[in-house]
C-alpha cells in the first residue's frame, strides 16, 4: 500500500508500519464495504489523511 505524503513524508518507518498495520485491520474487518470507504480507513488510521 502506497501511504499518504501526510503519512510517509511525517512519520519514521516505524511509524509507517503502525500505520499500515492500523489500515489493514479496519480494512480487513470492513472489506465488503464499497471501495470509497478506503477515504474513511485513511482517517481511522491518519486523522489528517482524510483531507487527501
Amino acid at each position: 500500500m502506497n501511504l499518504p505524503a501526510s503519512v510517509s513524508d511525517l512519520l519514521p518507518p516505524h511509524a509507517q508500519d503502525v500505520y499500515r498495520a492500523a489500515f489493514n485491520h479496519v480494512f480487513a474487518a470492513h472489506a465488503r464495504r464499497s471501495p470509497t470507504w478506503i477515504k474513511g480507513l485513511r482517517s481511522v488510521a491518519w486523522p489528517e489523511s482524510a483531507s487527501e
